[in-house]
This record gives C-alpha cells, sequence and structure tokens, in this order.
C-alpha cells in the first residue's frame, strides 16, 4: 500500500468512528431517559404511599372509635 491509499483508509476509518461515536452517545442519551422515567414510575408512587398510607390508617381508626 502506498501513503495515498493508507491516508484515504484511514480518513474513511475515523468516519465510521464518528459515526459510531454519535450513535453511542444517542443510546447512552436513551438509557439515562429510560433510567429517569423508571425512577420516576417506581419512586414517585412510593413517596405518595407515605402520604396516602397514615391518611387510610387513620381514617379506619376512626371507624373504630364509633
Amino acid at each position: 500500500m502506498n501513503e495515498q491509499e493508507l491516508a484515504t483508509r484511514i480518513t474513511a476509518i475515523e468516519e465510521k468512528l464518528e459515526a459510531v461515536l454519535v450513535a453511542v452517545e444517542r443510546v447512552r442519551k436513551y438509557f439515562l431517559w429510560i433510567l429517569w422515567g423508571s425512577v420516576a414510575i417506581f419512586v414517585l408512587p412510593l413517596i405518595g404511599l407515605v402520604f396516602a398510607i397514615p391518611a387510610f390508617l387513620s381514617i379506619y381508626d376512626s371507624f373504630g372509635t364509633l
């Protein structure tokens, strides 16, 4: 291989590597959004239960005193 062919191949490899980097960053962002969405779907109801369970227990306790 001469120097021109080698330079051409290196340029092509660099372009492909750049495309792979863009794709990997896109996938990383998708995974990050999925992670945050999963945390929100799981944690927010738990926080709501922290406030809802004592309210329900106080309602049931008031029925016992009637």
